[in-house]
């Protein structure tokens, strides 16, 4: 018999589990041992040997009694995911203007005149964030956190098709509503006569104007191959 069968032997589990970690403290475990008294110890791998066994550890191996062990488990190795990243705002956008049936541009240019895309901008009348809610409004749609630029979105987008259909799809109407309240163009049966209103509702238009003119700018320009140079022809000198 090894001497290192007899300290196998005579070990208690516990005094075990002490020499499998000074034999192997950094073990990368494959399989799991179950011990008798309940403990669970990684090992990369074991061999029977009679009434012993032999486990593999980083390093080195350890012997074991056979009767001490209960069971050998496969280890659960559980790979890691990685966290899905935050949406940009264009892509917040696209999302809340798609489920609200709005143009991303439309959102996005109501959005530049609002607040000029500050999240956390308050405005004298109080309207709050990316969109400019007003506490009432918040409220009625269950904005909790107004600042929040995920939630603004989503609540100003929801506002807009509101108004929209309330409106039917007259965005300049839509617009003022936004702006002055739609008690405003419903008593004035049209855009109120308030120089704010009028000049928010023409920003906004020319806004998207502008941007959808950018849009079929840069769809051209991909559509239009790369320019190539001619070949050069070889010529040979006499």
């Amino acid at each position: 018999m090894t001497a290192k069968h007899s300290i196998a032997r005579s070990c208690t589990p516990g005094m075990f589990l002490t020499l499998l970690f000074l034999a192997a403290p950094a073990a990368i475990s494959a399989e799991t041992i179950v011990l008798r008294n309940g403990q669970r110890l990684a090992v990369t791998g074991y061999e029977r040997r009679g009434d012993t066994m032999r486990l593999q550890v980083n390093g080195g191996a350890v012997d074991v009694p056979s009767s001490q062990v209960v069971s050998i488990e496969p280890e659960e190795i559980f790979t890691a995911v990685k966290p899905l990243p935050e949406p940009t705002l264009e892509e917040s956008i696209r999302d809340v203007a798609g489920r609200n049936q709005l143009d991303p541009d439309f959102v996005a240019s109501v959005i530049s005149v609002e607040s000029g895309f500050n999240p956390r901008a308050v405005s004298k009348k109080n309207a709050r964030g990316l969109m400019q809610l007003v506490p009432g409004t918040s409220a009625r749609l269950e904005v909790k956190d107004v600042f929040d630029p995920r939630q603004n979105l989503d609540g100003g987008a929801r506002y807009l098709r509101e108004l929209l259909d309330r409106y039917g799809q007259n965005t300049a109407l839509a617009l003022a509503a936004y702006n002055a309240g739609p008690g405003r163009v419903d008593r004035e049966r049209g855009i109120p006569s308030i120089r704010e209103t009028r000049d928010y509702v023409a920003r906004v238009l020319r806004e998207w104007r502008r941007r959808k003119a950018n849009a079929e700018k840069e769809k051209s320009n991909r559509m239009v191959p790369a320019e190539t140079s001619p070949r050069t022809k070889a010529t040979k000198n006499y």
